[in-house]
């Protein structure tokens, strides 16, 4: 099956296509780039020479619905917003790694992106590709959103929790940290070498436009409104976020139980490990690799449930995500393409 890639020159582009090249039913079909049309796409990305031998295209809705089964849409937000119902309208299936079919509502995209929101009509077929928890949307959909990084980390590690009734829901604060690659490939004083390097700083706190998509998911999972305190953090390395949630209990809950109860959540899940009880993950467990790892304690103390979460940002938390979604709307086993080992050290 020929996948085109939207963006081809970003850093979720390029990742698609390290995990595309080891796919048994993918190949890398059309790549565009509008601003680095006609040039090889080794010029941006000399590592793939003699590996990955591509010109970059103009965006062509119609020729790429000819020529390829299936659309990755790996550009900024507020442009695939665009792109992906010209895209849908020629009947080939479309996952969008941006954020702009992540809302339902119009509003609160507009309020939160700052950008004109999509059309109603599309933003109403899109399923959200949170693939451990709507596997059986994901299977029928044509448009697929694919969730945010932080929004994976942080939704795959509480979920358990919130849906057990065990957690009290006004009670969660989110501390979330992010490697550079996060931003994208884009040149800006955040991501310089001398602002970011031996640093750490917070940003965008209570304005974050992952927050809505959090709340969103929360919401839709347990019936209930969810409000969450969300501060997110660049650190100075590539890739990797760390998410730690501290949840209030509601009774007198162990460790021991809690564990249980997330291994039982996701045991037919092969991309989130559960660690036992006393171990907790580290972002360089699984770097390179489509695997979310999370480690659990109880302090019997105050009563309070810390979630440490962590994944690959541009796995997990993009790309690897996307494959995942894809063999999920083909009927392939969720782990095709995606076995490879955690990068170490």
């Amino acid at each position: 099956m020929r996948a085109a890639i939207i963006g081809g020159t970003g850093y979720g582009a390029i990742e698609l296509i390290r995990l595309i090249q080891n796919h048994p039913h993918l190949e890398v079909g059309t790549v565009v780039s509008n601003s680095q049309a006609g040039s090889d796409f080794s010029d941006s990305y000399p590592h793939l020479s003699n590996i990955v031998n591509q010109t970059l295209e103009k965006f062509d809705a119609k020729k790429i619905s000819r020529e390829n089964e299936i659309v990755f849409l790996a550009t900024p937000s507020g442009v695939s917003s665009s792109l992906a119902p010209q895209l849908v309208d020629t009947g080939i299936k479309v996952i969008d790694l941006s954020g702009d079919f992540r809302l339902r509502s119009q509003n609160e995209y507009e309020t939160w992106y700052k950008h004109p929101a999509p059309d109603e009509q599309y933003l109403s077929r899109a399923v959200y590709g949170l693939s451990e928890i709507y596997e059986e949307e994901i299977r029928g959909a044509s448009l697929i959103a694919n969730p945010g990084c932080y929004p994976t980390a942080t939704s795959l590690g509480l979920l358990p929790i919130l849906k057990s009734n065990l957690a009290d829901l006004k009670s969660i604060i989110i501390d979330a940290k992010s490697g550079v690659s996060g931003a994208g490939r884009g040149l800006s004083l955040t991501a310089h070498y001398a602002e970011i390097n031996e640093n750490l700083k917070a940003y965008k706190l209570g304005a974050h436009q992952h927050i809505p998509e959090i709340e969103q998911v929360l919401k839709d999972e347990t019936g209930r409104m969810v409000t969450i305190s969300f501060t997110t953090h660049l650190i100075p390395m590539t890739r990797g976020i760390m998410i730690t949630a501290y949840v209030n209990l509601l009774g007198k809950t162990s460790t021991n139980e809690v564990n249980e109860l997330y291994k039982q959540f996701y045991e037919n899940h092969p991309f989130v490990r559960v660690r036992p009880v006393g171990a907790y993950p580290s972002t360089k467990e699984v770097s390179g690799s489509n695997y979310c790892d999370i480690g659990l304690h109880v302090d019997p103390r105050t009563n309070r449930l810390t979630i440490i979460s962590v994944i690959d940002n541009l796995v997990k938390g993009a790309a690897g995500q996307a494959i995942q979604n894809a063999n999920i709307m083909n009927n392939w086993d969720v782990r095709t393409g995606l076995n490879s080992i955690p990068m170490y050290p």
